[in-house]
């Protein structure tokens, strides 16, 4: 069963019917059931009591009696069904207007016929068919008490019981009743639209608040929304992530409770509204750009904070230099090869000359050598620029990591006994393309047995899992590097090496992320340098040719 039909009735077998909110109809049937106690209570109350007019019942008591009483009774067991609901709604609906139609048609009669007045507290009841129940049940109930109406009369008649009888006025009543019915029918029919036109609505605010706060919550931007008071009345992640780190544990109710200094900007804003912009030094040393705004709404109005980390923008900024300074030295290079591929060969020519003497041989090799390094940046830079797409597949890490240092230890002529691999998890399996690997982790042992001092220990490869994500860690025992130098690390052309040319760890940064992997740098808790590669693992990774 579908939700709409959940929460909706269509009460009436006879009518085509309209859906009512299933609590909605419940509670109208209700109200009913108490109007109908109190008529029936009041019917008892005032016969036996001779308190009300002398007309009641005053033809036929004991049919007013039995009549009324029994009315009360079923009114009272109806309640008692509404309230259980032991029947379903249409049913119980459709039994208490019969019932109305049925003993106050009885109570009529026995109080003197249509000529009591008695005969117009049908049109309650067939005002409430067409509000509980609608459509054409609604025009049969009225149908049914004008029959009823009619059919008293005519017994009246037959059996002379008043001494006067007015079909007019029957007639009237019953055209009264169609009435009351198609007017009850309409009204419940405009209720029911409105009712569904209020849901679609409060449906759309719903779904519109749910979309405003997911891309609220998505921003790079800090938002936050207070009073004038500093009292926070909505937040995103974003900015107490700027502001305050991520190590956020409850939620702040006030300004000054994520920071004073932000607390400080607020109030001499509040003071003077031409002071709409603030900047904000973190304990971290970097800068937030901090934007005041009034949020009028029709109730009140509320305060918006736009909050922005400069760090990030200057992070982008010092992207498009670096694709920037990219584009250049590819370009450059291309042109320097050619004339370098030349003088390396003259200079080989001329190192063939017999005639030459030793101290010439020496300028050759040295022509030829730096030759080569030019040539080696040559290539490092041109590599940036036409890197090729990641070819991944499915790698066993463990198995591969023994193959590659045996081959590595081979290809750079060092001891055996330099690397020491330790295996934290049996079985890795990960995504990367093997070459793209294998360039990284070159770059990062040969920076090892540099920098490193194999002469305390052994350089550390350790394969574990950080948070399901495999990684590799490589531990020498070298001097830790400075902050200010550990920053400009993976920067192009940064190097702390006469000859290095600095585009080492850039380009196995590159490549990491060509492959969805992260290589960093940290400190280890004994002061040791470490580089961290962490890999896609092959066991929520998709392949990507």
């Amino acid at each position: 069963m579908s939700s709409n039909k959940a929460n909706t009735i269509y009460p009436c077998p006879f009518s085509k019917g309209y859906g009512i909110p299933v609590e909605q109809a419940w509670s109208s049937l209700k109200v009913f059931f108490i109007y109908r106690f109190i008529l029936s209570s009041l019917f008892i109350i005032l016969f036996h009591s001779n308190f009300g007019p002398s007309l009641l019942g005053f033809y036929n008591a004991q049919l007013y009696s039995y009549s009324s009483l029994s009315y009360w009774l079923l009114s009272l067991i109806s309640g008692i069904f509404i309230f259980w609901r032991i029947l379903n709604y249409t049913t119980q609906a459709q039994i208490i207007i019969f019932t109305d139609i049925i003993f106050i048609s009885l109570i009529m009669h026995a109080s003197g016929g249509i000529s009591s007045g008695i005969g117009i507290l049908l049109a309650v009841s067939i005002a409430a068919g067409g509000l509980l129940i609608g459509g054409r049940c609604a025009l049969l109930f009225a149908a049914l008490a004008s029959l009823s109406i009619l059919t008293e009369q005519l017994y009246a008649v037959q059996s002379h019981a008043f001494d006067k009888t007015s079909f007019t006025y029957a007639g009237m009543l019953g055209a009264s009743f169609f009435t009351i019915a198609y007017l009850s029918y309409v009204l419940a029919k405009r209720a029911e639209q409105s009712e569904i036109l209020a849901s679609l609505h409060q449906q759309t605010i719903s779904n519109l608040e749910e979309l405003n706060r997911y891309i609220i919550q998505h921003l790079q931007s800090g938002i936050i929304i207070s009073n004038s008071q500093q009292q926070i009345r909505m937040y995103n992640e974003a900015a107490l992530n700027i502001l305050s780190g991520n190590d956020n544990t409850t939620q702040p109710q006030n300004l000054s409770e994520i920071s004073t200094q932000l607390s400080k900007g607020f109030q001499l804003w509040l003071d003077d509204f031409s002071q709409d912009i603030s900047l904000i030094r973190l304990p971290n040393q970097s800068e937030v750009h901090i934007r005041f705004s009034l949020l009028k709404t029709q109730q009140q109005t509320f305060h918006m904070i736009i909050i922005e980390d400069i760090s990030l923008y200057n992070q982008r900024l010092q992207q498009n230099k670096l694709a920037s300074l990219g584009r250049l030295t590819a370009s450059i290079a291309h042109e320097i090869r050619n004339p370098l591929g030349a003088i390396s060969h003259a200079g080989q020519l001329l190192s063939e000359a017999p005639q030459l003497s030793d101290e010439d041989k020496r300028l050759t090799e040295i022509i030829q050598s730096h030759c080569l390094r030019v040539n080696k940046i040559i290539e490092d830079v041109l590599q940036l620029s036409r890197r090729r797409p990641s070819k991944r597949e499915k790698i066993n890490l463990t198995q591969w990591i023994h193959s590659y240092l045996q081959n590595f230890i081979l290809a750079s002529g060092c001891a055996t006994d330099c690397f020491e691999i330790v295996v934290k998890e049996k079985s890795l399996w990960v995504y990367m393309d093997m070459g793209h690997l294998k360039q990284i982790l070159d770059n990062l042992c040969s920076n090892a047995l540099e920098y490193g001092d194999l002469s305390t220990d052994k350089i550390i490869v350790e394969l574990s899992l950080l948070d399901h994500s495999p990684y590799i860690r490589i531990v020498d025992n070298g001097p830790k590097i400075d902050p200010e130098t550990a920053s400009h690390l993976f920067e192009p052309f940064f190097t702390t090496s006469p000859t290095g040319t600095g585009l080492g760890l850039y380009i196995s940064r590159e490549l990491a992320e060509l492959n969805q992997a992260k290589l960093s740098y940290a400190i280890t808790p004994n002061n040791k340098s470490n580089f961290m590669l962490c890999l896609p693992s092959a066991n929520n990774s998709t392949i990507e040719i």
